[in-house]
C-alpha cells in the first residue's frame, strides 16, 4: 500500500541463535536509551530553531542506537522472491487471485494490477479474517512480504527533515520521531529492569530500527475492521489488499459480518493490464507522507494547515472568545486552506470575520442565543457582515499567506523544475512533492483573498457612485 523502499538486497541468513553485544556495548546502549528518554520525556514544547536543535539531539541519538544495534537486527528478506509462495499460501487456504497479480510499477512500487477487465463496482479480492494480521494472529507468510523499510518521517535523515522547512509538516515530523523514540526507550527499560521479562527472547534484541520498522508497518498498512460480532471496531492488517496503491476516488471496500470477509470492489473500470488503486480516504499529502510515507500530487482532498490566534494583547479578546464560542471555534486552532476553487470553509471565514471585528460590530450578536441562521451566516464566504471587515478578512488573509510562501526555502517554479532531474530518492521526491503542493494550494488561496479584497472595494465604490448619481437625481 504506497509507495514503500524496494531494495532486493538480501542480508545473509541469522544465526539460529542471536548475536550478543558486549558487556561495554550493552552498557553504551542503555546509557544512549537513558539520555534519549530523558530528552523525548522533555514536556517543554520546543518551535522555531529550538525545535530542529531537539531534533537533531533525538536524532543522533536515534542514529548511536541504530549503529550500536546493528549486529541484531532482523535480517532483511527479499520480499520480491518471496511473493510466489505468498499467493501459494492463499490459494491453499481457498483465497481467489485470479484478477490480479503483484506487479512492480514505476513510480508508485509494488501494487495490484488487472489480469481482466473490470467495470466499475466489480468484486476483485476477498480476504478472509483468518488470513488478516491483528494482536491474536502473526502470520511468517505475510512477513515475509513485507517492505525492509519505508519512507515515514522515522526514516527521514537530517538533510531530508531540512528539506521541509517551511511546512508545518515538520513539526509533524519532528514529534513523530520524538514520540516513537519515547516509547522505544520505554519499552527497552522495561525489558531490561523487569524480572519476569528475563527470559523473553526479545529482551536482549529489541532494536530501534526493528521497533520503527514495525511502527511502520502498522502505521501504513493498518485497516479498521469489526470485531468478530460486530460490536466494536478493532484494527488489522489485509494480505494482498494491502498491496492496492491509492487513488482518487471513494472507499470501495467493505466488510462482511456474515461470510466474515472483506470484499474489496472496483471504484472506476479497470482494463487488463492496469493497476488497481483504491481510495484510502480523505487524507492531505501531508497526512498522507506523515502516515503512509508517500505523497499523491493528484489529490483532489489536499489541503494544508494555518494556525491562527487572537493575540493576547488584544484589547477584544475576552469579547472576540465569548463570540467565538458561540460559534464553536476556539481563540486558537489549526485551520486548513484546500485545494480546488474555494480554498476556505466557513470556519475559517467565521474566525477572521471575528478576529478583524470591532466593538461595536461584536455587539451585534447575542452570544447566548446564536441562531442556526447566524452561524451559517458568518461563515458564508458570500455574505459578508459590512466593506469595512470584509476588506480587513481578505487582505489579513492575503499577507498571512503571503508570509507563509515566504518561508519556504524553494518556490513552486524551482520545486517543479527539481522534480524533472532523474534518479531522485524516494524519500527527497515526496518531500519536494509535498511542498510543491502547498505552495500551489497557497498561491491559489492568495489569489482567491486578493480577488475577493478588490471586489468587495470595487463594489463599495460601485455603490457609492449609484447612491452619488441618485443623489444628484434628485436634486
Amino acid at each position: 500500500m504506497g509507495k514503500k523502499s524496494k531494495k532486493n538486497k538480501e542480508k545473509p541468513a541469522a544465526s539460529p541463535e542471536h548475536k550478543e553485544l558486549s558487556k561495554g556495548e550493552k552498557k553504551e546502549v542503555l546509557d544512549t536509551v537513558n539520555q534519549l528518554l530523558e530528552v523525548c520525556s522533555n514536556p517543554v514544547n520546543a518551535s522555531g530553531p529550538k525545535e530542529l536543535e531537539e531534533y537533531m539531539k533525538i536524532k543522533a541519538l536515534v542514529d548511536k542506537l541504530i549503529n550500536l544495534q546493528s549486529v541484531l537486527g532482523t535480517p532483511t528478506v527479499d520480499r520480491e522472491k518471496n511473493f510466489p509462495g505468498f499467493i501459494e499460501w492463499l490459494h491453499s487456504n481457498g483465497v481467489e487471485t485470479s484478477v490480479v497479480e503483484i506487479k512492480n510499477f514505476p513510480g508508485c512500487g509494488y501494487g495490484l494490477q488487472a489480469t481482466k477487465d473490470l467495470k466499475e463496482a466489480d468484486p476483485f479480492l476477498t480476504i478472509p479474517r483468518k488470513f488478516m494480521m491483528t494482536t491474536q494472529t502473526a502470520r511468517d507468510s505475510v512477513l515475509d512480504v513485507l517492505p525492509d523499510s519505508y519512507c515515514t518521517p522515522l526514516y527521514f535523515t537530517e538533510d531530508e527533515i531540512k528539506l521541509l522547512k517551511g511546512s508545518l509538516v515538520q513539526s509533524d515530523c519532528y514529534n513523530q520521531l520524538k514520540n516513537i523514540a519515547r516509547q522505544y526507550a520505554y519499552f527497552y527499560r522495561l525489558f531490561q529492569n523487569l524480572p519476569t521479562t528475563s527470559k523473553l527472547p526479545i529482551k536482549d534484541c529489541f532494536t530501534f530500527d526493528d521497533y520503527r520498522w514495525a511502527v511502520s508497518t502498522v502505521m501504513t498498512r493498518q485497516n479498521q475492521i469489526p470485531t468478530p460480532d460486530g460490536s466494536k471496531i478493532t484494527f488489522g492488517l489485509i494480505p494482498m489488499w494491502d498491496m492496492c496503491n491509492h487513488c482518487n476516488g471513494t472507499i470501495t471496500t467493505d466488510y462482511n459480518l456474515e461470510s466474515d470477509c472483506s470484499d474489496c470492489f472496483a471504484l472506476k473500470e479497470f482494463k487488463q493490464g492496469e493497476q488497481i488503486s483504491i481510495f484510502y480516504g480523505a487524507r492531505s499529502n501531508a497526512e498522507l507522507l506523515v502516515h503512509n510515507g508517500f505523497v499523491y500530487p493528484e489529490n483532489d482532498m489536499d489541503r494544508t494547515a494555518i494556525k491562527l490566534g487572537i493575540s493576547k494583547s488584544d484589547s477584544l479578546i475576552d469579547k472576540k472568545t465569548k463570540l467565538l464560542t458561540a460559534l464553536g471555534l476556539a481563540p486558537s486552532r489549526m485551520f486548513f486552506i484546500y485545494s480546488g476553487e474555494i480554498p476556505v470553509d466557513p470556519h475559517l471565514v467565521s474566525f477572521l470575520r471575528v478576529f478583524n471585528m470591532t466593538e461595536d460590530e461584536i455587539s451585534c450578536y447575542d452570544c447566548e442565543n446564536m441562531t442556526e441562521e447566524d452561524l451559517e451566516k458568518m461563515g458564508d464566504v458570500n455574505t459578508p457582515i459590512n466593506v469595512e471587515n470584509e476588506e480587513k478578512l481578505w487582505k489579513f488573509l492575503e499577507t498571512r499567506l503571503a508570509l507563509l510562501l515566504r518561508a519556504y526555502d524553494t518556490t513552486a517554479e524551482e520545486d517543479t523544475n527539481l522534480l524533472k532531474e532523474s534518479g531522485i530518492p524516494d524519500k527527497k521526491l515526496f518531500i519536494i512533492q509535498l511542498r510543491r503542493c502547498e505552495k500551489i494550494i497557497l498561491q491559489n488561496a492568495v489569489k482567491f483573498a486578493t480577488e475577493k479584497k478588490c471586489d468587495i472595494i470595487q463594489n463599495s465604490k460601485d455603490n457609492i457612485e449609484t447612491e452619488s448619481k441618485e443623489e444628484n437625481v434628485g436634486t
